[in-house]
């Protein structure tokens, strides 16, 4: 591995060894596999964690516990996932990201058991909130810092490629939970689901390489520079090069900046549905639109990440997160289900364009050196986005009455973190 994170050929996840014969097809470049495998990591993760919502009824009737206390359990594993992506980052890129891949499908089939057998409250958060969630942060870490390694003309494509299977798991892993939920029970339907997960990522496994040089492909003009040298650095290197980008003016603008701009959408995906139930509109209509949402976010990751690359992936990511916070402010004004299932198309291009070029946004502001590890600590920003924000947009509806405050302060504060990623742009 050199000072950009890249393995020795031959060595980790290196050499011919990869489990993909680049002989199969001449045609198709090696990095478009890595796409493929990330896809199933993000339907994975944001799939499960997305789905827990429909777990929360039966949870807590059969334990006895209140709605705040399994709704703890939600913003435990936000908490973690992201913790462990930012220390498990690290280590991808010390050892290799396909370990960590298997290590976190490991985590999930534990996690996975131990949830479908916890009978108490101690044990759901432990097992769910925890161990699961260590195994979804290391699949999310290598998922998303591992694609911008292999490409650089096309990066915003192949990250929206690849992150659309957030939409898709979306709208996918939600009702097939209910169906088994309604049939099985919610122990054996998060025994499946879990268990089906971990399966689906130790079978792509394989197709994850770290970068070019440690599979000895050849990118073609996939790059505008050379591809770095596969020659490892010590670990005082690595250490120093981590810790200058992390406490460096630019990162902190863009941790803050993600901080409030995602904000947003943690307000809207928590607290959507209640919304449309206090407009008269009920749950159903919320439901649907946040089924809008996942549609449209898994279509726009693709079109947008496309677009990116020929206009510029700062200004799209920037662009994007304004529209996520302008549509975020005009959610009070929204009183029919047609204006609602508007909001959600318009919200879900933005969300998608934005999601589709969070690592793009990152390897062109830092570089695709130490990819995981600086891509790992800019995630704990979600982590403190999913802690406060429902928290505080629930506080402010039980003071005022009216969730008019909490949607426009949400808004608001998106539109100031697209501008600290302006600002760390123009800088960088």
């Amino acid at each position: 591995m050199n000072g950009d994170g890249v393995s020795a050929p031959g060595a980790g996840d290196g050499g011919r060894s990869d489990g993909v014969s680049e002989s199969a097809d001449p045609t198709l470049y090696r990095g478009w596999y890595v796409v493929a495998g990330s896809f199933v990591g993000a339907f994975v993760v944001f799939g499960l964690s997305y789905a827990f919502g429909v777990f929360l009824g039966p949870m807590q009737r059969e334990l006895g516990l209140s709605r705040s206390g399994v709704s703890f359990v939600f913003s435990l594993q936000t908490v973690v996932i992201y913790v462990a992506a930012a220390a498990l980052g690290v280590l991808a890129d010390r050892f290799g990201g396909r370990r960590f891949l298997l290590v976190g499908a490991v985590a999930l089939a534990i996690g996975g058991v131990w949830t479908s057998r916890s009978s108490t409250y101690a044990e759901l958060l432990v097992a769910y909130g925890i161990v699961t969630a260590i195994g979804l942060g290391s699949i999310y870490v290598v998922s998303y810092a591992t694609v911008p390694r292999w490409f650089e003309r096309r990066r915003g494509l192949a990250t929206g490629i690849a992150t659309a299977g957030l939409g898709i798991g979306m709208v996918a892993m939600a009702p097939a939970a209910s169906a088994l939920v309604g049939t099985v029970g919610w122990r054996t339907a998060i025994l499946v689901l879990v268990g089906g997960a971990a399966v689906l990522v130790a079978l792509v496994t394989p197709l994850f390489a770290d970068d070019p040089a440690s599979a000895d492909v050849d990118p073609g003009a996939e790059f505008y520079g050379s591809v770095p040298d596969p020659d490892p650095p010590d670990w005082a290197t690595y250490r120093r090069d981590v810790t200058a980008v992390a406490t460096s003016r630019t990162f902190l603008l863009v941790f803050a900046g993600w901080v409030f701009v995602y904000g947003t959408l943690y307000v809207v995906l928590v607290h959507v549905v209640p919304h449309a139930g206090d407009v008269g509109l009920g749950d159903r209509v919320g439901a649907i639109a946040l089924a809008i949402v996942g549609v449209t976010t898994a279509a726009a990751r693709i079109g947008v990440g496309g677009l990116a690359d020929r206009v510029g992936r700062v200004r799209t990511f920037v662009a994007c997160s304004v529209g996520m916070g302008a549509t975020t402010m005009a959610l009070p004004v929204v009183d029919s289900a047609a204006g609602l299932y508007a909001f959600a198309i318009v919200f879900g291009i933005a969300y998608g364009g934005n999601g589709a070029l969070l690592s793009p946004l990152t390897a062109d502001l830092f570089g695709t050196g130490n990819a995981n590890a600086i891509f790992g600590l800019v995630s704990l920003s979600f982590a403190v986005s999913g802690l406060i924000a429902p928290w505080a947009a629930g506080l402010t509806y039980d003071l005022a009455g009216t969730y008019t405050p909490a949607f426009v302060g949400a808004g608001i504060a998106g539109v100031v973190g697209a501008g600290l990623i302006t600002i760390a742009g123009r800088e960088k």
